[in-house]
C-alpha cells in the first residue's frame, strides 16, 4: 500500500519543521505549501489524503482556504484538520462551519496529531472504500439494466426485437396515426397492421432434430424474414416458432396480398441446418388497426386468433382477421370447458345401432356411438362435439369411456344369452397415436371380461394414412389379442390401397356418402363395386353405412355386401331401448 500524503499549509516554514518531526517515524509522505493559494493549485500535483490547515495565514486564511476546498467535489471528501491558536467556541464553530472536519490548538502536541491524523486517514480510507464500493455497485446496475433491457426488448437468439419491444413500438405508431387522422395532414400515417406468423408442426422438427438444430433453424427463419423488413417496420420474435411484422409501409390491399405471399415465398425453400435440409411452413394472422382507442395487445391478440383460424384451414395460410372470430373463439373456449366438465359429471352416453346381416337381415351385433346428454337434458349430436374434442385432445378419455362402456354393456348382453353379438368401437387418430392405448385395451378388456373376438374397432382411412407404419404394428397387436379391425369410411378423401394388403385388417366400412349417391348420380354405382370387388379379393368383409331405402338395400344385397346398418333398419338407440326391440329372451 503506498504513503499516505499529507499537505500541510503554513505561512511559517518552522511550523512545518515542527510537524515534521512530530510525524517522523509514521511513514507518512509530507508535503508543504506557504499560502492557500499554492496550496489549491498543487491539489492536483499532490493528490493529499490528508490537509493540516494553518488558520491565521496573511491575504487568504485558513477558512477562506477550507471552505474554497471543500466546495470542489473532488476534493470535498479530503479531511482536513485545522491547526490554530484561537480557542474560543466562536472560532472552532467557524472552522467546523466551513468544512474542517477536526482542529488541533497550538502549540502541537505530538501524542494529539498522531492520534487525530490516524483518525482522519482511517475516516479518508473508508471513504474511499466506500467510494470504490459504490463505483462498483453502480457499474453492476449499469451492467444489469442492459442485461434486463435485453432480456425485456430482445430476444436471446435471435436478437430480434421482444414481444414487449413490438408493444411499444406499435403503441407509438398508433399514436402516431391517429395524430396524423387527427390533423388530417398531407403525410397521413396508416394504420399499423401486425402479421403473426407460427411455424407448422414446430415440435415434429424439435422432436426429430433437437433443441440445438432447432435453434440454429429459428435464427435462419429469422434471417430471412429479416430480408422483407422494409424501413419503419419491425420484425419481432413473440414466442418459441412464432414471429410478428409491425407493418407501417402496407396501404393498399394488393400491396398486403403482395407481402403475405413474399413471406410464403421465403419458406418454399428448405433450410440447410447441420448439413440437414428442413422443410418447413407457416400460418399467417393478419390483424389491422381500426384505430378505435384499442390497446395494442388487444390488435395482436386479433393476429393470434386469426392464426389460429388460419392453421386450420392447413400448413402455408393466412387469414386477416374479422371481428366473427372473437365470437367463435369465446364459442370454442366455452366448448371445450363443457366438454371437460361433462366428461367430469358422466354427461356421455351410449347409443347403439344394429348392424344386419344383409342376406338374412339378422342382428349381427350393434355400433356404438357416443352421445352428450348435457345437464341430462338435450342430447347433442357427436358432429357438434367431436371435432372440438379431437383438437383438444379430449377423444383420448372419452374414447377410453366409450370403449370400456361398450364392452361392459357387451358383457352384459352376452351373459343374457346373445353370445355371437359384436360391438363396434371406433378409434380416433388422437388415440392411436397415445403411447398407452394398447394397455389401456388390455386393462379394460380385463375389467370387462368380454370375449375380444366380439370386439370389433373401427379406425379411420385418414388415421391409417397418417401414421401407417404405427397403425401397421398396432392393427398386428390387436388381431394377435382376436381383436377385429375395420378401416372406417373407406375412400373419402385417401387412398390406401396399397397399404391394405399389409394391414391385419377384417372389414372395410364403406362410407354413407356412396350410398346416398345411389339416388342422384348413378354413375357412381361402379365406385361401390370396385370396394367390394377389391374387399373379396382380399378376403375381407364389407359393412355399408347409411342405408337408408329399400332401393339402396336390394341393390348392395345384389352386390353381395356382408354387413348393413341405417335408418332403413333403426336409428342409434339407447341400450334399454335396444333390449326393448332386439334382445327379448328366448322362450
Amino acid at each position: 500500500m503506498s504513503q499516505c500524503a499529507i499537505l500541510v499549509v503554513d505561512d511559517e516554514p518552522n511550523n512545518f519543521d515542527v510537524i515534521e518531526a512530530l510525524l517522523s517515524g509514521q511513514d507518512y509522505q509530507l508535503h508543504y505549501s506557504a499560502s492557500g493559494s499554492v496550496a489549491m493549485a498543487a491539489l492536483e500535483t499532490l493528490q493529499p489524503d490528508l490537509i493540516l490547515l494553518d488558520v491565521m495565514m496573511p491575504r487568504m486564511d485558513g477558512i477562506e482556504v477550507c471552505q474554497c476546498i471543500k466546495a470542489m467535489p473532488q476534493w470535498e471528501s479530503v479531511p482536513i484538520i485545522m491547526i490554530t491558536a484561537l480557542t474560543s467556541k466562536h472560532d472552532l464553530a467557524r472552522c467546523l462551519n466551513v468544512g474542517a472536519d477536526d482542529f488541533i490548538s497550538k502549540p502541537v502536541n505530538g501524542s494529539e496529531l498522531i492520534a487525530r491524523v490516524r483518525s482522519m486517514l482511517r475516516i479518508r480510507q473508508q471513504h474511499q472504500q466506500l467510494a470504490a464500493f459504490n463505483a462498483r455497485l453502480e457499474a453492476t446496475v449499469q451492467q444489469r439494466t442492459a442485461e434486463l433491457y435485453q432480456m425485456v426488448y430482445q430476444d436471446a437468439l435471435t436478437q430480434l426485437p421482444s414481444r414487449t419491444a413490438l408493444l411499444q413500438q406499435l403503441a407509438k405508431q398508433q399514436q402516431l396515426a391517429k395524430q396524423s387522422a387527427a390533423a388530417k395532414s398531407a403525410a397521413d400515417k396508416a394504420p399499423p397492421i401486425l402479421l403473426y406468423l407460427d411455424c407448422d408442426e414446430f415440435k415434429l422438427v424439435n422432436t426429430s432434430f433437437g433443441y440445438a438444430v432447432t435453434d440454429r433453424l429459428l435464427i435462419a427463419i429469422a434471417d430471412r424474414l429479416q430480408r422483407l423488413v422494409q424501413p419503419g417496420d419491425m420484425l419481432g420474435r413473440l414466442g418459441e416458432d412464432e414471429f410478428c411484422f409491425l407493418i407501417q409501409s402496407i396501404t393498399t390491399e394488393n400491396q398486403l396480398n403482395e407481402f403475405l405471399q413474399a413471406i410464403l415465398q421465403q419458406f418454399e425453400l428448405p433450410f440447410t441446418v447441420a448439413n440437414c435440409e428442413i422443410f418447413i411452413t407457416v400460418c399467417i394472422g393478419v390483424a389491422l388497426d381500426d384505430q378505435s382507442d384499442r390497446p395494442p395487445e388487444a390488435l395482436l391478440q386479433d393476429a393470434d386468433t386469426a392464426m389460429y383460424q388460419a392453421k386450420l384451414r392447413g400448413k402455408g395460410s393466412y387469414q386477416i382477421f374479422d371481428r366473427q372470430m372473437h365470437q367463435v373463439m369465446f364459442e370454442r373456449l366455452t366448448l371445450e370447458n363443457n366438454l371437460q366438465r361433462a366428461l367430469e359429471l358422466q354427461e356421455f352416453e351410449l347409443y347403439y345401432q344394429p348392424i344386419v346381416h344383409m342376406q338374412s337381415q339378422a342382428l349381427a351385433g350393434f355400433e356404438a356411438l357416443v352421445r352428450w346428454s348435457r345437464h341430462g337434458q338435450e342430447l347433442i349430436a357427436p358432429e357438434e362435439f367431436i371435432p372440438c374434442m379431437e383438437a383438444t385432445g379430449l377423444i383420448v378419455p372419452v374414447g377410453l369411456m366409450i370403449l370400456e362402456q361398450a364392452c361392459h354393456q357387451l358383457h352384459q348382453w352376452h351373459q343374457q344369452g346373445f353370445a355371437e353379438l359384436t360391438v363396434s368401437v371406433n378409434l380416433s387418430g388422437r388415440q392411436i397415436g397415445s403411447p398407452t392405448l394398447l394397455a389401456d385395451i388390455e386393462r379394460i378388456l380385463a375389467r370387462t371380461e368380454i370375449n375380444p373376438t366380439k370386439l370389433k374397432l373401427e379406425i379411420t382411412e385418414s388415421a391409417v394414412m397418417d401414421n401407417a407404419e404405427m397403425a401397421i404394428e398396432l392393427t398386428q397387436t390387436l388381431r394377435a389379442r382376436g381383436i377385429e379391425i375395420s378401416i372406417d369410411d373407406f375412400g373419402t378423401g385417401y387412398s390406401s390401397l396399397g397399404y391394405l394388403h399389409r394391414f391385419p385388417v377384417d372389414n372395410l366400412k364403406i362410407d354413407r356418402s356412396f350410398v346416398t349417391q345411389f339416388q342422384s348420380m348413378t354413375q357412381k354405382y361402379c365406385v361401390v363395386e370396385m370396394i367390394v370387388t377389391l374387399s373379396k379379393q382380399l378376403g375381407l368383409a364389407v359393412i355399408v353405412e347409411g342405408i337408408e331405402t329399400a332401393e339402396q338395400f336390394a341393390w348392395l344385397q345384389k352386390l353381395d355386401c356382408e354387413f348393413g346398418q341405417g335408418y332403413l333398419f333403426s336409428k342409434p338407440l339407447a341400450a334399454k331401448e335396444i333390449e326393448r326391440r332386439y334382445l327379448q329372451p328366448h322362450h
